[in-house]
């Protein structure tokens, strides 16, 4: 006898035409009814050009008609929000008190690390006025939508991709906004995209503790915060400011990380500490939190983000923040 099950599994097949996720993933799968045959599947419209929905209800109708035991299948269509089908696990947060410290290059790099162990992994630039994040995963596709929604772009290992350079004409273009505007298109990334199922959710924040992080941290469930310095004697100052803006709001410091902590001479074998001594467990008792890790300088690195092919770096440091970042996660929901 044919079940809901056996529906549901067929739809896992069906790809979501402008983001290429299936149709549970993007959680726009809002009803199955089976009884004696009979098939009746209701989709949610969210986001799909009139178009992609006459060809969504063509696909799923001959879908379920090939299964065995089908009499009947009817597919309707019902509108519904983005926000209302968004269903994400973990939403992190990387923050930083002051600019050029690596934020967006750690953002990239934990959303990369997360989706290479098979997990459904989305990426919002909430950098509005400086965006890198597209340029790192080499992303020049405009986004694509509806009135009802907008639909993330995936990179080349299933990361979607929500960021202000996929809206301009060119990614050189420069949005001069005041901070209201840019705490409004915050929102819009948040409550107006797409994003459907999701194990994490990363966001990469603009420096300092203006309007923008203010609006993450007030608009946006998160389960943390990474907070990304360099080995500075101005550091403490200022990532004890970014620290105390996260407490202040109740939002959880899940730890900080160093980047730019050394350069690594393989010839023999010693670390050179380029911007001064290590901060990274000064930094740890100052925020009451642990430290993740040390990211190294790397040229490789360097000349992946410009090729627009971070996903394909991997180094023993980038796996100890990662499994570092995934254990403090854990730990929460223990608690």
């Amino acid at each position: 006898m044919l079940t809901e099950e056996e529906v549901r599994g067929s739809l896992e097949q069906i790809l979501v035409p402008g983001v290429m996720r299936s149709l549970v993933q993007m959680n726009l799968v809002r009803g199955v009814e089976v009884k004696d045959g009979e098939v009746k599947v209701t989709l949610a419209s969210t986001a799909m050009p009139a178009e992609a929905q006459d060809w969504l209800q063509d696909k799923v109708t001959s879908t379920i008609r090939e299964l065995t035991g089908v009499k009947e299948a009817t597919v309707d269509v019902v509108e519904a929000k983005p926000k209302e089908l968004n269903q994400i696990q973990d939403i992190v947060a990387v923050m930083s008190g002051k600019g050029g410290v690596g934020k967006s290059l750690v953002a990239g790099l934990l959303a990369a690390a997360l989706a290479r162990e098979g997990n459904a992994v989305g990426t919002l630039d909430a950098d509005i006025t400086g965006p890198s994040i597209p340029k790192m995963f080499g992303l020049i596709t405009h986004l694509s939508g509806s009135e009802s929604g907008i639909l993330p772009i995936l990179t080349r290992s299933g990361i979607e991709v929500m960021s202000m350079n996929l809206l301009l004409p060119n990614e050189d273009e420069a949005v001069i906004w005041r901070g209201p505007l840019m705490s409004k298109a915050i929102t819009q990334f948040w409550e107006e995209v797409l994003w459907g199922e999701l194990d994490y959710l990363v966001i990469d924040l603009p420096p300092g503790t203006g309007d923008a992080p203010l609006t993450v941290m007030q608009a946006i469930p998160l389960s943390g915060v990474i907070d990304v310095f360099t080995p500075q004697e101005l550091t403490e100052m200022i990532v004890k400011k970014a620290i105390k803006m996260a407490q202040k709001l109740n939002v959880r410091v899940l730890g900080v990380m160093e980047n730019m902590s050394y350069l690594l001479l393989p010839e023999i074998g010693k670390k050179l500490e380029i911007f001064g001594r290590s901060k990274g467990e000064e930094m740890a008792k100052a925020s009451g939190a642990p430290l993740l890790g040390k990211l190294p300088i790397d040229p490789e690195l360097a000349k992946l983000c410009d090729q627009g092919e971070i996903e394909r770096y991997s180094s023993d440091a980038v796996s100890e923040i990662f499994a570092n970042v995934i254990a403090v996660l854990n730990e929460r929901k223990v608690d």
